[in-house]
């Protein structure tokens, strides 16, 4: 994954261009601990269909780890995808207007969708801890422990509000 953005990088230096750095790179690690989950999510189905439809065998734990690693892949990811500009945006009203209003709007936009994702956060962790420390478990044939999977929500929702302070930092709202 190339470091490529879709904003102009702005050389900072002290404590406010060390953040966006770190940040930058903590959401890269992350990204690529997605592309990781995402790969084994890919090959654990593919092993699913061989085990079923070749060996005619039953499967018990594939699909539930299919998509505990897929969504993990799309929780981890998404402050790279917040970091690039990747996300979907709609932008004709605060382009059309320009200047110091558009700055405005996308301040205010970042500040929402920094509210939200700290709000996630906050309480994706509190659900984290409630399964870890009740021992939950799936209730699935296979019956995995829930913490591991409730996880990747936790770090990837924290990671983005910390991306989302970075790129307000930034100066690109």
């Amino acid at each position: 994954m190339a470091p490529a953005t879709t904003h102009t990088t702005l050389a900072r230096g002290g404590i406010i261009g060390g953040y966006i750095r770190v940040m930058d790179m903590l959401s890269r690690l992350s990204a690529y601990l997605a592309c990781a989950m995402f790969i084994a999510g890919v090959l654990v189905i593919c092993q699913m269909v061989f085990i079923r439809y070749l060996l005619g065998m039953s499967t018990s734990w594939q699909t539930e780890f299919t998509i505990f690693s897929v969504t993990a892949a799309m929780l981890m990811g998404s402050p790279y995808v917040l970091m690039t500009g990747g996300h979907v945006a709609i932008t004709i009203v605060p382009d059309a207007l320009g200047g110091i209003t558009r700055t405005i709007m996308r301040l205010i936009a970042s500040l929402f969708g920094l509210g939200f994702c700290a709000a996630l956060a906050y309480a994706s962790w509190i659900y984290v801890f409630e399964a870890l420390h009740g021992e939950w478990t799936t209730g699935s044939v296979w019956n995995p422990p829930l913490w591991p999977a409730l996880l990747p929500m936790a770090v990837g929702a924290t990671l983005l509000s910390l991306q989302y302070v970075a790129e307000i930092l930034r100066g690109e709202g």
